[in-house]
């Protein structure tokens, strides 16, 4: 996967002229002998001649970072401002690390590491040629503000959740889970693919979206407060109909010996499977998604746990309500269509039927969306606690030992007016809460859409 650092720089490929093709090759390389120590290369350091005019606008971005939720005081404008009255050197050194910093905190995020409590998508890789490519795309045009802001996540979510933060003036609770939450959007890839699927598992949700429009969504029941649902990434390439469970080694105690398990040999032991059957724990479907932690969009024979609010239930994976009709309209465009699907379901048998394109699946904890309906946003319960380390360290205080909080039921408020746009997981069922005093709308930038 190409670093989100190169982007912005594959609109601007330039051609090769035609007397480059006709250069002699080079002479070959010495050959170094057997046994003599190559010096290792020196590092790559990035580096750039800072006009007055580019310095100024990169501290004017800084000193307007608040917009993203992001503290101007983490980039150090004052010694950037001071440099300026400097001589070119001292600006050229500070101006660079400041936009690497910023760079970096708008195209990954800004807390790293423990702060993103169970977080396992990682980042693209970006090396120091990736920030000199678009340290030269800033400078060689005076784009600095632009080149900056090409980095930002282009999900309309995101826009939305910067007018929500314009207009909260005086909620400080609220502003701290809403800039939280605009970070949360910046660790996932900028391009999510033009078609995938989202889970946010505080809004006990999953979603198809394609083409920026959502095609599918449904509530499901989320990993329970003693097995939480990690956040990660994967890809979906196909589905199974009536699934065999393999038992988790730490559930083969519960189903030992009990009528419907057969046991495999494992070594010196044995390993539990459940069937295919009415009783399956995993109902009729399950996606296939490799990943590293076993965690599986599926269905589930305990269909009365749809109809509750907080779906905090389930080992780790994510049930999904009608799960054979979310695999279908992923199925799409495959010879998989209703009749072949309902018709493997019924003959009892284990069948996998592959997507036609493999289908990015994100499963990410977003505790607050814009809505879209009307003015306001929607706050979720913060099920495994996970907000409260994230923000004070956003905050700059000691990171706290994450505490696992009570699943509460989602609940819905109006806030002063705000663009919005439709979140791909938003709860359906909310419970109003009353409004405070409006106040005059800000009106915030908009980064384009996908």
């Amino acid at each position: 996967m190409p670093s989100r650092f190169l982007l912005p720089l594959l609109l601007l490929s330039a051609a090769v002229p035609a007397a480059a093709q006709n250069r002699p090759s080079p002479p070959p390389l010495p050959t170094v002998p057997v046994g003599v120590p190559v010096p290792a290369p020196a590092p790559v350091m990035v580096s750039g001649h800072w006009t007055q005019r580019d310095a100024g606008d990169l501290l004017a971005f800084v000193e307007g970072i608040g917009a993203e939720g992001l503290d101007p005081a983490d980039y150090a404008p004052d010694a950037l401002r001071m440099a300026l009255g400097g001589d070119g050197a001292a600006v050229d050194a500070i101006a660079t690390q400041t936009f690497l910093r910023v760079a970096s905190d708008l195209s990954y995020g800004h807390l790293r590491g423990d702060a993103r409590v169970d977080w396992h998508v990682r980042d693209d890789a970006t090396t120091p040629v990736d920030q000199q490519a678009l340290l030269d795309r800033a400078l060689s045009g005076h784009i600095v503000p632009d080149t900056l802001r090409s980095l930002l996540p282009t999900h309309p979510q995101y826009a939305a959740l910067k007018a929500l933060l314009a207009a909260t003036t005086d909620d400080k609770a609220l502003a701290d889970k809403v800039r939280l939450n605009l970070d949360r959007w910046r660790w996932l890839p900028r391009d999510l693919g033009q078609k995938y699927v989202i889970v946010n598992v505080p809004a006990y949700t999953v979603a198809i979206v394609a083409g920026g429009q959502t095609l599918n969504r449904r509530r499901a029941v989320a990993g329970a407060l003693k097995t939480p649902t990690p956040q990660l990434s994967a890809v979906i390439t196909g589905a199974i109909f009536n699934p065999w469970w393999e038992v988790p080694t730490s559930l083969s105690h519960e189903v030992a010996g009990k009528k419907g398990y057969v046991s495999v040999p494992n070594g010196a032991g044995v390993r539990w499977r459940q069937p295919p059957g009415p009783r399956n724990a995993l109902g009729r479907m399950k996606m296939v998604m490799g990943n590293p932690y076993a965690i599986y969009l599926h269905d589930t024979n305990a269909k009365h746990l749809f109809d509750k609010q907080a779906r905090a239930y389930s080992h780790c994976c994510f049930r999904t309500e009608d799960a054979v009709g979310f695999a279908e309209t992923l199925l799409q465009g495959t010879e998989w269509d209703h009749e072949k699907i309902y018709g493997t379901i019924a003959s009892g048998k284990s069948v996998q039927a592959n997507v036609a394109t493999p289908i990015p699946v994100y499963i990410v904890y977003f505790t607050v969306a814009a809505t879209s309906d009307k003015p306001g946003y929607i706050s979720y319960s913060d099920m495994y606690g996970r907000d409260k380390p994230a923000i004070a360290v956003m905050n700059g205080l000691p990171m706290p030992e994450p505490a696992v909080a009570a699943a509460t039921t989602v609940t819905s408020k109006p806030s002063r007016p705000a663009t919005a746009a439709v979140h791909p997981a938003r709860a359906g069922a909310t419970t109003a809460r009353p409004a405070k005093p409006a106040a005059p709308v800000t009106t915030a930038s908009r980064v384009g859409t996908k």
